[in-house]
């Protein structure tokens, strides 16, 4: 048989023209999406003109205007400068930055407790397994909204600053929460902090290239060296070229309360603790199912070849499950933030807490709900694009 091919063949067919008959499939399906979208418009100019009437009827003012008035609204923390003479958008950006600290902090401290609480419903070890398997039935039975008013009653219940108790030099629990000891920050301090993130960047980058030259020479390059020296080193040169400056801060009961060192407030250590004890019961099966799934012939090669089982489960098994791990996690890192919004309940101002007061101060409602909505949907919109981005990275890529 040639292997000439007809150079008419290879030609691609012209598209067939559109024929304004309701035979002609391609023109259905033109009508139908028009039709589609047509109702969906209708449907939304319906609520936005019904809305628009019933506020002008009720004389409730609408429009952003009210984001730039005095708030008059007293937040107990806060990770940027805020007072109550300033407005009702700077109040919401609190809101904002207190949903993601405790988001953020929770998301990791969930990831590490889920993560050992997995690898120890398949431990060996008796007690350890059932305690994990105890620890996970009992935590996700139980409603998150309960817990949490738990375990804020509980640090309500605790006694006073002058009854604290001090387990350790500087570290003080007491109904006012918990106080650590810190150091002053100075400008050194964050030049070494830039430093450091720098490094991180520095030794991801010497990684990629140690394993591009380990495929053309096959040659293992270790890492550990220049991460010591990257992400060590560097912030370390930084802080001592700049003066080295160190004070501590050593939180003091002064009068009727603590002064100095860090400041966990009741609220947050209450929402911080149940998010992550709650979330890290569902994150440990996705971790014990992902490790599961990996074929037993894995362990059995990995034996055979004489590695530990730490060994084994570092550098084999847990790189496999990832695959199945990341999918499942997303939707619980997703969980935790959505799941902060119940912060309301105990306190914490987050801005659903700080939102809702301004809907109630200036009588803008929909604005208010629509900024939380907004607010929610960015965070869980950038947590999708991230671990989705991660998913792929780790897929198995096969030829």
């Amino acid at each position: 048989m040639s292997g000439v091919t007809d150079p008419r063949l290879l030609r691609k067919a012209p598209p067939r023209p559109l024929r304004l008959s309701w035979a002609d499939e391609r023109f259905r399906n033109i009508i139908y999406q028009v039709v589609v979208v047509g109702a969906v418009v209708a449907v939304i100019y319906w609520l936005w003109s019904n809305t628009r009437y019933n506020l002008e009827v009720r004389r409730i003012a609408t429009g952003w205007d009210f984001l730039w008035r005095e708030a008059g609204l007293p937040i107990g923390e806060s990770l940027i400068e805020y007072d109550p003479s300033m407005s009702y958008f700077r109040a919401l950006q609190v809101g904002v930055l207190n949903t993601l600290k405790v988001a953020i902090i929770g998301i990791v401290l969930a990831t590490i407790l889920g993560t050992l609480l997995g690898v120890a419903r398949l431990s060996k070890n008796w007690m350890l397994n059932k305690f994990a398997a105890a620890y996970v039935e009992i935590v996700r039975d139980l409603p998150l909204l309960l817990q949490l008013l738990f375990w804020y009653a509980l640090l309500q219940g605790l006694p006073g600053p002058r009854q604290a108790f001090n387990p350790v030099e500087g570290v003080f629990l007491s109904n006012r929460g918990l106080k650590v000891p810190f150091f002053v920050w100075e400008s050194a301090h964050s030049w070494a902090l830039l430093a450091m993130v720098a490094g991180v960047v520095a030794t991801l980058l010497y990684r990629r290239s140690a394993r591009a030259r380990q495929f053309q020479d096959g040659q293992i390059r270790a890492i550990w060296p220049a991460a010591l020296a990257f992400i060590i080193g560097a912030p370390l040169a930084v802080w001592a070229a700049m003066g080295a400056p160190f004070t501590p801060d050593v939180p003091a009961l002064r009068g009727f309360n603590f002064r100095g060192g860090i400041d966990v407030s009741p609220e947050f250590f209450a929402l911080l603790l149940g998010l992550t004890l709650y979330t890290a019961g569902f994150i440990a099966e996705i971790v014990r199912a992902g490790i599961q799934a990996v074929s037993q012939g894995q362990w059995e090669a990995a034996e055979a070849l004489g590695l530990p089982r730490g060994r084994v489960m570092g550098l084999i098994v847990l790189p496999q499950a990832m695959r199945v791990i990341i999918p499942p996690m997303t939707s619980q890192f997703l969980n935790i933030t959505k799941n902060s919004s119940l912060a309301v309940a105990i306190g914490y101002q987050d801005i659903v807490s700080i939102a809702n007061t301004t809907l109630n101060q200036t009588g803008q409602a929909i604005e208010g709900i629509a900024i939380i909505m907004l607010v929610y949907l960015t965070i869980s919109l950038s947590i999708s694009l991230f671990m989705n981005w991660y998913n792929t990275k780790i897929a198995l890529v096969e030829r």
